[in-house]
C-alpha cells in the first residue's frame, strides 16, 4: 500500500515536471511559456470540438449562459492562455485549478463549452485560481484588460463561476494530479490552435474594452472580491 502511494506521488511529481509547474522552471522573467498552456489549450480545442460536433450532429438544445458571446473571436485558444500567463503573472498551477473549475462548472444540465463561450470560461477561472491560490494577485480591472473585456463583465463572470461552483474552489493533491495526468494524456505532437479574437468579444448587455462605468453594485464587488473575501459576507449586495 505504502509502495502504491509512493509510485503515484512520483508519478505526480514528474507530470509537474513536464507541464512545468515547477518553481524554478516558472520563474517570473522567463521568455519560455510553460507546458500546461499548450496542453490545455489543445485538451480545451477538442472538447470544444467534440461539442460542436454533438450540438450539431444531436439537435440538443444548449443552455446559453453568462459566458456566451455573440461572436466568435479570432485569438487562438493557446494564444489567449498565453496572453493571461503573460500579463496576469499567475502561477502555472492556476491554468490546471481553472481546468477543474471549468468542468466542474460544465456540470450543469445541457450546458456545453463551445467557441462562443470557451475563453470567457478560461480567463475567469483563470482569475479565479489566481485569487485562490496565488500570495499576489491584481483586481478585476486589470484582468478584464488582459481577457479583452469590461471590469462591469469580469466582475459578473467571477460571480456567476463562484456561486455555480458553490464557492467549492479547494482542489485536493489527488484531483489535481489526476488533471495533470489528464492533460499529458490528451498532448499531441503539435497543439491545436483554434480561432477566437478577444478584442470582438461580446455579450447581450455587455461592453469592449475601455468601456467604464462608476458608482455601480459592480465595483463594490470588485473591491470586496480583490481582497480575497471569498465569502458570502463579502458578496452581500452584489448582483
Amino acid at each position: 500500500m505504502e509502495s502504491s502511494k509512493i509510485d503515484a506521488s512520483d508519478k505526480h511529481l514528474e507530470s509537474y515536471l513536464t507541464l512545468g509547474l515547477t518553481v524554478s522552471q516558472s520563474k517570473k522573467g522567463s521568455t519560455k511559456f510553460p507546458k500546461v498552456l499548450s496542453l490545455l489549450a489543445t485538451y480545451l480545442g477538442r472538447s470544444v470540438q467534440k461539442n460542436e460536433e454533438l450540438l450539431g450532429s444531436n439537435g440538443i438544445k444548449e443552455s446559453t449562459t453568462i459566458f456566451h458571446g455573440q461572436k466568435v473571436p479570432d485569438l487562438s485558444i493557446q494564444l489567449y492562455a498565453e496572453r493571461i500567463f503573460k500579463y496576469a503573472e499567475c502561477s502555472p498551477s492556476c491554468f490546471v485549478l481553472a481546468l477543474v473549475y471549468m468542468e466542474r462548472y460544465l456540470q450543469q444540465p445541457n450546458v456545453y463549452m463551445t467557441l462562443f463561450s470557451v475563453h470567457r470560461l478560461l480567463i475567469t477561472s483563470v482569475v479565479v485560481a489566481a485569487k485562490f491560490t496565488d500570495d499576489a494577485f491584481f483586481n478585476n480591472a486589470f484582468y478584464a484588460r488582459v481577457g479583452g473585456i469590461s471590469t462591469i463583465e469580469m466582475n459578473r463572470l467571477e460571480l456567476d463561476l463562484l456561486f455555480n461552483l458553490d464557492f467549492r474552489l479547494k482542489v485536493n493533491l489527488g484531483t489535481f494530479g489526476s488533471y495533470c495526468l489528464q492533460l499529458e494524456k490528451h498532448a499531441p505532437v503539435s497543439p491545436e490552435r483554434l480561432p477566437v479574437q478577444v478584442h470582438c468579444v461580446s455579450v447581450k448587455g455587455s461592453k469592449d474594452l475601455g468601456y467604464s462605468s462608476s458608482g455601480s453594485a459592480d465595483e463594490f464587488c470588485q473591491s470586496k472580491l480583490v481582497r480575497q473575501s471569498y465569502s458570502s459576507q463579502a458578496l452581500q449586495g452584489c448582483s
